[in-house]
């Protein structure tokens, strides 16, 4: 089998309304402001006429992304293999930059197109299921020929930033909906962030638990008052994500000196390297990792496995995933070992999606695809639809 084509297609998505029940948007950041995503999809053709889908974010604009992928990565794969994903990782490389991020949706499609070549889920290739949370201890199953099924995958409810008494009411519906941890966004106001948390944990009577994420928003002298103050009230968060610059590598390890707050890098792993250069810091409690800038699936299993020989947990980070990715990061995190902590997810947020049949959240889980290859299929209507 030979891959003959690669194509790319942007698509925007709009987000429910906050005044929707579990709708989030506009979705407020340090950085800016979403009421919809733009996201693009990639198509891998072969020349025995089966396709694999993959899919990532916009970078710089819809145009440049596209190109990259159909007329950087394309000739570089077309001709070969899909079976020989490692191999196809290795061979991408462009002195002066780093296209892993550009290959990622690629390398993903080749895996939907073994998957279905040899008629097996993503996650089974991958070694089997694995994931230990307990929720999917209790959800699982076996079939017939001795296989054991992922059961339902737990996620994490994402929010982006509104005032106290407004997140005091999401983090309700969150905590009734059936999640059991909420990451809300931070970075503008490290006052507010406090007091945001603080609603939200007096709303559920500290049922949720929390992920603070200010995406490299504060001062270290202001993260350090932030988790000063959570502690003081009595709240241990799941995690402080990212609350620093990236690269800040020693002053991370200061900053989880002086707090009783785990520490989670995110954009600090976007950088190849950078996982062993943060363990060997002693400047991480927990990692918050990424297929698409890992340049896959095969790169977030290496860097999964230096963390977890690390004695790290990790998760999967959200980048408002449609279902093509959604289902990639469904099989990543039942397949690869060491995932123990909920990926976040704002999959229950959007008004559409682009598969045939979209993923139905159900008491703060999202079900593993079980069928071939990543488990979906790509709804060509809703992609035009869509499309931009």
């Amino acid at each position: 089998m030979e891959i003959t084509d690669v194509t790319a297609v942007t698509v925007d998505v709009p987000l429910t309304s906050t005044d929707e029940h579990l709708g989030i948007a506009p979705y407020t950041t340090n950085h800016g402001e979403l009421e919809s995503m733009e996201r693009v999809l990639v198509r891998v053709d072969t020349d025995e006429g089966i396709e694999g889908w993959g899919e990532m974010r916009v970078f710089l604009s819809p145009t440049a992304t596209e190109s990259l992928i159909e007329d950087g990565i394309g000739p570089m794969v077309v001709g070969q293999s899909p079976f020989e994903i490692e191999r196809l990782r290795r061979q991408v490389f462009v002195e002066y930059t780093n296209v892993d991020m550009f290959f990622s949706a690629v390398e993903t499609a080749c895996w939907d197109i073994v998957g279905k070549a040899l008629d097996r889920p993503v996650y089974e290739l991958l070694g089997g299921w694995t994931a230990p949370t307990q929720s999917t201890l209790q959800h699982r199953s076996h079939v017939a020929d001795g296989t054991r099924n992922p059961g339902p995958v737990p996620v994490a409810f994402c929010l982006g930033i509104l005032p106290p008494e407004e997140s005091r009411v999401k983090a309700r519906e969150a905590l009734d909906a059936g999640f059991d941890v909420l990451k809300t966004k931070a970075g503008r106001d490290w006052r507010q962030d406090v007091a945001r948390i603080k609603a939200m944990h007096d709303e559920t009577d500290g049922q949720l638990e929390f992920r603070l994420d200010p995406n490299q928003g504060w001062t270290l002298d202001q993260a350090v008052r932030v988790g000063a103050m959570l502690e003081d009230e009595g709240i241990y968060l799941q995690y402080l994500e990212q609350p620093i610059r990236v690269d800040s590598h020693v002053s991370l390890a200061r900053l989880r000196q002086r707090l009783r707050q785990p520490i989670a890098p995110n954009e600090d792993t976007y950088v190849p390297h950078n996982i062993s250069s943060l363990v060997e810091a002693g400047a991480m409690d927990v990692g918050v990792i990424d297929l698409t800038p890992a340049g896959g699936i095969s790169g977030i299993r290496q860097q999964a496995a230096i963390l977890e020989d690390a004695g790290v947990p990790f998760t999967h980070h959200c980048a408002f995933d449609l279902g093509i990715r959604t289902a990639a990061i469904l099989h990543a995190v039942s397949g690869i070992p060491g995932f123990s902590l909920p990926p976040d997810s704002t999959y229950y947020a959007w008004e559409g999606d682009v598969i045939s049949e979209p993923f139905e959240v159900e008491d703060g889980c999202l079900p593993a695809p079980l069928g071939p290859g990543l488990g979906i299929s790509v709804d060509r209507d809703a992609v035009e639809a869509y499309r931009i």
